[in-house]
């Protein structure tokens, strides 16, 4: 199964494909990216970005379902407005491509990957390194480090796989 995982985000979107199967004896990340708009861009502009990058990922990685956060509203509605029309393109893209839709709450998140619904987001990001296998580029030390947007994707992704297991049992 490949999972498409994201952390919804209007600014930074963080984005990973998941591999489990027979070929796999954990989650394997194949592929993983923060998503990034122009803040100097109009509303349209970096909305339509999102999409374009999420229909080349969806594509590319022929993911069969979508694993996406719910949103959890903060204080700043500015924010929280932007971030869910960002998530709605993500919505969009993955029911247009026929993609099976599956939310899970930060809590939720945070329990299946550290047992711990108030994990800070250093021990998710170190419980993701142990939990998954990365493809070869992610793992060389001269690449790019990888981004706390794309932690919590992957940790979506993870999320995703360790409920589907536990439905199959």
């Amino acid at each position: 199964m490949h999972v498409l995982a994201i952390d919804p985000g209007f600014g930074r979107m963080g984005v990973a494909v998941l591999e489990s199967g027979l070929a796999h004896k954990i989650p394997h990340v194949s592929y993983s990216a923060c998503i990034t708009t122009n803040p100097k861009d109009a509303l349209k502009d970096r909305l339509f970005s999102i999409g374009s990058e999420l229909e080349r990922i969806i594509t590319a990685h022929s993911p069969q379902v979508l694993a996406i956060e719910k949103l959890f509203f903060a204080a700043n509605q500015k924010t929280a407005l932007s971030v869910a029309e960002a998530r709605g393109v993500a919505l969009y893209e993955a029911a247009r491509q026929g993609l099976s839709i599956f939310e899970y709450t930060p809590l939720q998140i945070k329990t299946a990957v550290t047992g711990y619904g108030g994990a800070p987001k250093q021990q998710v990001a170190d419980m993701v390194m142990k939990l998954v296998s990365f493809a070869p580029q992610k793992k060389n030390p001269s690449s790019r480090k990888i981004g706390d947007d794309e932690f919590d994707a992957i940790a979506i992704g993870i999320t995703h796989l360790a409920y589907l297991h536990s439905y199959r049992q």
